[in-house]
């Protein structure tokens, strides 16, 4: 289970996350949701350490993440894999050493410096692309791939690193929707299939409440809706995303209706 307790990031005058609590069972899928300077990303960064918390605690079973130090934080950022938006591979090296990063912390750094991956890690590699239709493009530069490709590559490489959660902080938002839905799936493939949590910042709320099994919605830093995604209705993200609620409902959504009073769960 992952716990946050009171957790909290301030930039100066400027509180991003705000005395966030949450729990988190094994397994679930995660839909981070909210308009843009929410703390969406600021909150997954601080999950894999890339931010310090100004205070509060993130524990998973029971074990407190915030205090780790040295090569603990490191294997702590090995177990809780981070999917970035611009993916973040290295456009001159092939795919198959781009997915073998993820190895990083399984091996001798001077067998990944000069490239002597094991045999088995190679094979791993290998398996995870083509669960994600990428292995064709083993030998291919990551820099000749398109975007969806890319994301699939970056999504195989942090499966390599046999990861307890999956960190995605906006993975479609460059993408155009048919790429979105491919990585998508690939993400609900790797929770269904392997048990693993996934917390995942989307902007698109259709993708949202067809992949997540669980939404929670921030505005300025704090929890304002923590459901299951058929409790988010049209008025409750309209609540949620204001002004830039249009820009994230489906025109089925915009046509909806609701009595009058409806108010967003409060966490």
């Amino acid at each position: 289970m992952l716990e946050i307790e009171g957790l909290t990031r301030s930039f100066g005058r400027v509180t991003a996350v705000d005395g966030l609590n949450l729990r988190i069972e094994r397994g679930q899928f995660v839909g981070i949701i909210g308009r843009s300077g929410a703390g969406k990303s600021t909150l997954l960064r601080m999950l894999n350490r890339l931010q310090e918390p100004t205070a509060g605690r993130i524990l998973w079973q029971g074990r407190d993440i915030t205090a780790l130090r040295g090569a603990e934080l490191r294997a702590w950022r090995a177990s809780c894999a981070m999917v970035f938006q611009q993916f973040n591979l290295s456009p001159r090296l092939d795919v198959l050493t781009n997915a073998l990063v993820g190895r990083l912390n399984h091996v001798p750094a001077w067998r990944a410096l000069l490239r002597l991956w094991p045999s088995a890690d190679r094979a791993m590699a290998l398996s995870a692309l083509e669960q994600f239709g990428m292995g064709q493009m083993a030998a291919q530069p990551a820099g000749q791939l398109s975007g969806g490709q890319q994301q699939r590559v970056a999504i195989a490489r942090a499966l390599l690193q046999e990861p307890d959660i999956i960190l995605a902080d906006e993975p479609v938002a460059s993408l155009d929707p048919r790429n979105a839905e491919v990585v998508m799936q690939a993400l609900a493939g790797i929770n269904q299939r392997y048990n693993i949590t996934v917390l995942c910042n989307l902007h698109s709320l259709d993708l949202a409440r067809r992949y997540c099994t669980r939404l929670v919605g921030l505005a300025h830093g704090r929890i304002v809706f923590d459901d299951v995604p058929a409790a988010l209705t049209a008025n409750a993200a309209r609540e949620l995303y204001g002004t830039e609620a249009r820009d994230v409902l489906a025109p089925a959504d915009e046509a909806s209706t609701m009595p009058d009073g409806y108010a967003v769960a409060a966490a």
